[in-house]
């Protein structure tokens, strides 16, 4: 199903069962996330997303959770489950293995050529949804309903939104999810990491010599333009092309009312503005998805210069912190969709996993057709040198039977398949900006786990064992009679 805009993917829910609305009076300060945080670890049949619909001193309702399961992850971009994702876009670029690295690139841009070519560019109109109210005299953020989701954040921090801002020199238009902290009524800090495509745009300005970024803040839209926004995609790739594929239909955009840019015209609100890269100023702390605060850090300033939103406009937020939390789920799609890639540029990867507990970036579990010795290690520093995944803490490679989707079976594999001297490579690189442990910001030592199992090639003198298992006569036999056992 393709949803417009934010309040038909929420009718939906509601429509499925999937959302509760709650009429009781909340404070957006800490007790929203209270309730939210219990809800997304709460029982899975009691998991739903959430509108606030009376904030104490906002008209406008909060909406949270709603991408908090695998079904509404789904829902919003347009599949039946997740793992469509994976053959959607495996699809959709002819998944072939390459031949040689010139080969590799040409499939690379057959990707982007792919995405292009389906008619889903997106399309401008006139007016929108999102500029039902115009204000450009004073904006102030206070009529918000910003949310401080923990006791020892710096403040209040929008945390669910799509930064749009184009590239200072080649104006290619750059989507991403960075949250923001309130400086005041027409101030934020841009929060954007350093590996993030936000700051490769202030990297490049301050080289021209340029002191403004053109940005905007939007707040909701449909789901998949929502999600999208926090998808690692290449820098020369729009993330709502990306959107509208998922969709199967376009984005539709309007032109800004204060800045240069085009916007979502089904968004329920647009902060317009600038990045202003002559101030600076502290931004945190604030819990984040490692569930530890990330402490006070520099970052631009945004400027507001226009708001406008719709009339009985939408707030979504997220909340993140200790998983399991809604950006569980987020990042499950990301790690779906962006299998068929890894497969691109590494034909022997099978499946790889990404587990909450690693909060993305501390753990990859990745499973090979093994071919020679050395080839799990082969397998760590590709996957080393891959966008975002540079930044992965810990990598284990295991044998292509095993369901890396079961930690039970990794763990066992793991443990009983590795030499704690022969099978550990340590690797000192990038690590996230958010890293706490890392003796140095944004660098420190990575860790990969060869847990596949070891020939004499791999310098093992022995016999590796055999796995345990029954014969399949056996099993057979048992199923047949299992109904009459009485079990």
């Amino acid at each position: 199903m393709v949803f417009q805009d934010l309040r038909e993917f929420i009718s939906y829910l509601e429509q499925t069962n999937q959302l509760v609305r709650i009429s009781t009076a909340v404070d957006r300060d800490l007790e929203i996330t209270e309730i939210a945080d219990r809800i997304m670890k709460g029982p899975a049949d009691r998991n739903k997303a959430i509108l606030f619909e009376n904030v104490e001193g906002f008209p406008i309702p909060v909406a949270i959770n709603l991408f908090g399961s695998e079904s509404r992850m789904a829902a919003g971009l347009n599949v039946n489950t997740l793992d469509d994702l994976n053959h959607k876009l495996t699809h959709l670029i002819d998944l072939k293995v390459p031949k040689g690295l010139r080969s590799v690139l040409a499939r690379g841009a057959d990707i982007l050529t792919a995405l292009k070519s389906v008619g889903l560019k997106p399309k401008m109109v006139r007016s929108a949804p999102c500029q039902e109210v115009v204000i450009t005299k004073n904006p102030s953020l206070d009529i918000l309903p910003v949310l401080k989701c923990w006791p020892k954040d710096a403040g209040r921090f929008i945390t669910l939104m799509q930064v749009i801002t184009r590239d200072p020199v080649t104006k290619i238009r750059n989507v991403g999810m960075y949250r923001l902290q309130v400086l005041g009524p027409d101030r934020l800090a841009m929060h954007w990491q350093e590996h993030k495509g936000g700051a490769e745009h202030e990297r490049k300005a301050q080289e021209e010599g340029i002191t403004q970024i053109p940005a905007a803040v939007v707040l909701g839209g449909d789901p998949a333009s929502m999600w999208a926004a926090s998808a690692p995609m290449p820098p020369d790739l729009d993330e709502y092309l990306l959107a509208g594929w998922l969709r199967g239909k376009p984005v539709e955009f309007v032109n800004c009312v204060s800045q240069p840019l085009e916007v979502p015209a089904n968004a329920e609100i647009v902060i317009e503005g600038y990045v202003d890269l002559t101030e600076y100023a502290d931004e945190g702390p604030f819990g984040d998805h490692t569930g530890y605060y990330t402490p006070k850090g520099s970052f631009p300033v945004f400027r507001v210069t226009a708001i406008t939103h719709r009339e009985n406009s939408i707030y979504p937020a997220t909340v993140v912190g200790i998983p399991p939390m809604e950006d569980v789920y987020m990042g499950k799609a990301t790690e779906r969709l962006f299998l068929p890639l890894i497969k691109l540029f590494l034909p022997e990867v099978v499946d790889y996993h990404m587990p909450p507990a690693g909060v993305f970036h501390n753990l990859v579990l990745v499973k090979i057709k093994k071919k020679y010795p050395g080839h799990a290690r082969k397998v760590m520093f590709a996957i080393w040198g891959m966008g975002l995944l540079m930044l992965s803490k810990a990598i284990v490679v295991l044998d292509d039977w095993v369901d890396v989707h079961n930690l039970y079976e990794v763990a066992w594999q793991t443990l009983g398949n590795v030499d704690w001297e022969r099978d550990i490579l340590v690797v000192h690189g990038a690590v996230d900006q958010l890293d706490h442990a890392s003796s140095k910001q944004s660098y420190g030592a990575k860790i990969g786990i060869d847990a596949t199992a070891k020939t004499n090639e791999d310098g093992y003198s022995a016999s590796w064992p055999e796995v345990v298992q029954m014969s399949p006569e056996i099993k057979s036999l048992v199923d047949k009679k299992w109904k009459d056992l009485g079990l």
